[in-house]
């Protein structure tokens, strides 16, 4: 049977070159002016999930 990938998780997930699992921080859409600067640039970078959350993603995108 074929395995198909959870398009949920597609929109919201990448895999680096090395295999981590590659997200974006929530909270950069609306309602910026009353976020503080470093708060802004925290959100900004890029963010690795732990190994333990990436497992699930993996089951959810099995070809990547």
């Amino acid at each position: 049977m074929k395995l198909k990938t959870k398009k949920a998780a597609a929109k919201r997930f990448k895999f680096s070159a090395t295999g981590k699992v590659k997200f974006t921080r929530a909270g950069r859409r609306h309602l910026l002016s009353k976020k503080s600067n470093s708060k802004m640039l925290g959100m900004r970078s890029a963010n690795y999930m732990c190994d333990g959350d990436a497992k699930h993603v993996r089951k959810c995108m099995p070809n990547g």
